[in-house]
């Protein structure tokens, strides 16, 4: 057990085949080496056994929180959802905001361990350190939205005040490999397909009842200083200043224009760095017409933002509502949506080879409804518009072009029904569909999941952060545009590779911190590892150092990069589509990246020299240095060659 200020010292132990629930507590060495949330989760599934398969019942699915969730701290409404990915094969963990990470922690729990496999839809229903598992048969089949309704009303509790609720749609029920949890918010815990794993065990919901009980800091002194630093940098930051801040203003999608001004957005299946790019080399005499502007945080906040809520603790308040009236197939359509940001609207325009505004809405909508990634269904699509162009869709009966949003719209519905062979296909992932296909020059992934909207051939960082994630491309793993864009915390050049791994490997250890104290990744635009510490350690009362926390941000990121080790990966898997790279196959950049490509050899050597991996690979001498004692070792050691990037 811990006796560690902000944990409940509970989680449940659900077996969904039996129907038996079981309460444990938290080992206390585990929760001072892995802190909470996604550091505890990954133990959790490592435990688990990394030979699992994702989609059996003997595949682990974790909901976490941290100590910090559901307190006092700036932004910490967080949840972590940990797993085994189905679409990548890696271990994977998905966070989302709002308030259903906070309301898990005042309900009574840190955790939720689901194992097994219903033998009917089920839902969770948590409330007063108690999980019973209830009937969803009535509700299988819907949609997130009006899964929400219906549960609202069955255990007599009201969204905003006492209730939180995260749910699956169709994607997850019918096995889509993104497929993603949705909360009452429409915060999604999105990547990786964590709606996946949890529609292959029958369970549609989990639905927590609790009201408002946040956890009293342990050193009451030291956690108000840390509070009143953090509260002081947000103010003062010009991206999270609340109502002034760009982050506070437009959303994440105030990135829009500036990576459109940089040639760094990917666009038409990242074959340009910019719209702009495209227009020139493929708009004279036709009717191509997009620009990334009309899609922006500006344009949307001018004109159709219509509510900014927020998530437990924050005053930020990034989320921006929007409300569209949009014909459809000659129906008119009237969509009220939160989460228009940065990453969707990329994915489902300018990626897609359109900037349709109110379209790009009424897709985020459908997305949330049917529970499915948007960045990875916005990348299925491009990639399925290229594959046509290139004939490789012709033997299939189904087709789609280049920025047919109206066509993208009801795509989405098929993609989640799994309906015809389109649909079915584009549902399995860009791996999957690459090699069923033929196409592998169409996929822009690394290890199964898609890119993000950020260019490499601009933002170098982005480049060895993508190749290096855990969990597949992803710019939530390392966060460089804040440095390379924002000067956070401080400038450097985009284009420039030199000392990119470094960088990329501080941001991986700081943001496996942040994930698992579970707080919002935007604290790091003003805060830094000083108040990190001062107020994990007044909310614990541990007495950590900056040194000794970042530590176990390295220990938590190595302990993920072991486990996807002993499934197979190494540095061959470490890698980024061909188009980024020189070769035959590269796509130099555009615009402002002009010629540029990715030096990913180059910043992979770094990076593993830096982290002392032997091509991709943790040697047994760093797990011990690093105190992680599970598992049988990789059997590699450190004078094997530490640094050397993996023959291609």
């Amino acid at each position: 057990m811990t006796e560690l200020g902000g944990f409940q010292d509970r989680v449940a132990r659900v077996d969904l085949s039996s129907g038996d629930v079981a309460y444990e507590s938290i080992d206390d060495e585990d929760a001072e080496k892995y802190i909470g949330a996604r550091g505890l989760g990954v133990k959790y599934v490592f435990d688990q056994g990394p030979d699992v398969d994702p989609m059996s019942p003997e595949n682990l699915l974790a909901f976490m929180n941290g100590p910090l969730t559901g307190t006092q701290v700036t932004m910490s409404g967080r949840l972590a959802v940990c797993t085994k990915s189905p679409l990548t094969g890696t271990v994977t963990d998905s966070h989302h905001g709002g308030w259903s990470g906070a309301r898990l922690k005042w309900a009574g729990f840190d955790g939720l361990l689901f194992e097994g496999k219903a033998e009917h839809p089920v839902y969770a229903y948590v409330e007063d350190g108690e999980v019973e598992l209830r009937d969803a048969s009535h509700i299988w089949g819907w949609g997130v939205h009006d899964t929400k309704e219906e549960l609202e009303s069955e255990v007599d509790g009201e969204y905003g005040k006492n209730l939180s609720i995260m749910a699956i749609g169709q994607g997850g029920e019918n096995g889509v490999k993104y497929a993603c949890i949705i909360n009452e918010d429409d915060r999604a815990s999105g990547r990786g397909g964590t709606g996946c794993v949890m529609g292959s065990k029958n369970l549609k919901a989990v639905v927590v009842k609790s009201g408002t009980k946040m956890p009293k800091p342990a050193d009451s002194e030291t956690f108000k200083q840390g509070f009143q630093q953090a509260m002081s940098a947000i103010r003062e930051s010009e991206v999270t200043a609340p109502n002034e801040g760009g982050l506070s203003l437009y959303g994440t999608n105030v990135l829009m224009n500036a990576t459109e001004e940089m040639s760094g957005l990917p666009t038409k299946n990242g074959k340009y760095t910019s719209t702009h790019s495209y227009m020139d080399a493929e708009a004279e005499g036709t009717d191509l017409d997009v620009d990334a502007e009309r899609i922006s945080g500006e344009n949307v906040r001018e004109n159709i933002l219509v509510d900014e809520p927020t998530c437990h603790s924050c005053p930020v308040a990034c989320k921006k509502e929007v409300e569209v009236s949009v014909m459809h197939k000659g129906e008119e359509m009237n969509v009220r949506t939160e989460s228009y940001e940065y990453e969707s609207a990329w994915a489902l325009g300018p990626n897609s080879g359109h900037t349709d505004r109110d379209r790009i809405a009424l897709m985020i909508q459908r997305c949330n409804d049917v529970g499915v990634d948007t960045i990875e269904v916005g990348n299925m699509m491009a990639m399925a518009m290229e594959m046509a162009e290139d004939g490789r869709l012709d033997g299939l009966g189904e087709s789609i072009d280049w920025g047919d949003s109206e066509e993208m719209v009801d795509l989405i519905d098929r993609i989640a029904n799994r309906d015809g062979p389109l649909g079915d296909l584009l549902a399995e992932g860009a791996r999957r569909v690459a090699e069923e296909m033929d196409a592998q020059s169409n996929r822009l992934d690394v290890k199964g999941q898609t890119i993000p909207a950020y260019d490499p051939r601009c933002m170098k960082g982005m480049g060895i952060a993508f190749a290096t994630s855990n969990r597949g491309a992803c710019h939530l793993r390392a966060y460089t545009p804040a440095a390379e864009i924002l000067g956070i915390p401080e400038k450097v050049d985009p284009y420039a590779w030199e000392g990119k791994g470094e960088l990329t490997a501080l941001f991986h250890d700081m943001h496996a911190v942040s994930d698992s104290f579970d707080i919002c990744k935007f604290n790091a635009f003003a805060e830094g590892v000083e108040e990190y510490v001062l107020q994990y350690n007044g909310m614990t009362g541990r007495d950590v150092s900056e040194e000794e926390l970042m530590e176990a941000g390295e220990r938590i990121y190595n302990l993920e990069r072991y486990y996807n080790n002993l499934v197979g990966f190494d540095g061959a898997d470490d890698s980024l589509p061909a188009r980024f790279l020189p070769g035959e196959e590269g796509i130099a950049g555009q615009g402002a990246s002009e010629g540029e490509f990715c030096e990913l050899d180059e910043m992979k050597a770094e990076y593993y020299e830096h982290r002392g991996w032997v091509d991709g690979v943790v040697p047994d001498e760093r797990l011990d240095d690093l105190g992680i004692d599970v598992g049988p070792g990789t059997g590699v050691s450190s004078g094997s060659g530490a640094g050397t990037p993996a023959d291609d």
